[in-house]
């Protein structure tokens, strides 16, 4: 299981790295130094790639189809939203050792604007946890799905499962005919 969620992250973390480092230019004059927590900080990269992701396709939906799901037996576009506000405050609360603060915002918001306010806040949350982690602090371990894991793996799950639902919202925009953020031209890095 181990070997699966390791190579699922590599398939979905070294695009958006790629895809990241293509929106700075190369330095004219010397290579920039190696940052002094390689590891942390590149998981802090993904993630402000995936929260812009996430944030575009949130602020990309009309109003009007955030109660729109495919079928009855899946979450509205709103309540996935939600629920990717949620489960950022599960994460990072671990990573963070804190008490989840678990606002419910899936039950609890329907309005574009509240779902907005509450991803916005789940990631304010989450910067904490990305911004306080250095590769020293990255090696402890807490307990995630019964097991321990160490902190920058609860934060990489974050990311994983981020992206797994962005694959939804994408589902969703296309079939209303709106273009996903990753789709955008010049999203993506030209080969």
């Amino acid at each position: 299981m181990r070997t699966f969620l390791r190579a699922l992250l590599l398939c979905l973390l070294v695009p958006a790295a790629i895809a990241l480092s293509q929106d700075k230019p190369p330095a004219a004059t010397a290579p920039a130094a190696s940052p002094a927590d390689p590891l942390s900080t590149f998981n802090k990269m993904v993630y402000n790639g995936v929260k812009g992701i996430l944030l575009r396709s949130a602020e990309k939906m009309p109003e009007e189809n955030y109660a729109f799901k495919p079928t009855d037996a899946v979450r509205s576009y709103g309540q996935i939203i939600g629920h990717i506000a949620d489960s950022q405050y599960y994460f990072c609360s671990l990573a963070l050792g804190e008490t989840n603060p678990a606002p419910q915002i899936e039950k609890t918001k329907t309005s574009k604007a509240d779902l907005i306010a509450g991803l916005k806040g789940a990631f304010a949350y989450c910067d904490k946890a990305y911004d306080g982690m250095t590769d020293a602090s990255a090696t402890q371990t807490v307990t995630l799905f019964g097991g321990p894991t160490p902190k920058i793996g609860v934060l990489e799950v974050n990311l994983i499962h981020g992206m797994e639902h962005y694959g939804n919202l994408v589902t969703y925009m296309r079939l209303k005919n709106i273009v996903p953020p990753t789709s955008e031209p010049g999203a993506m890095p030209k080969p």
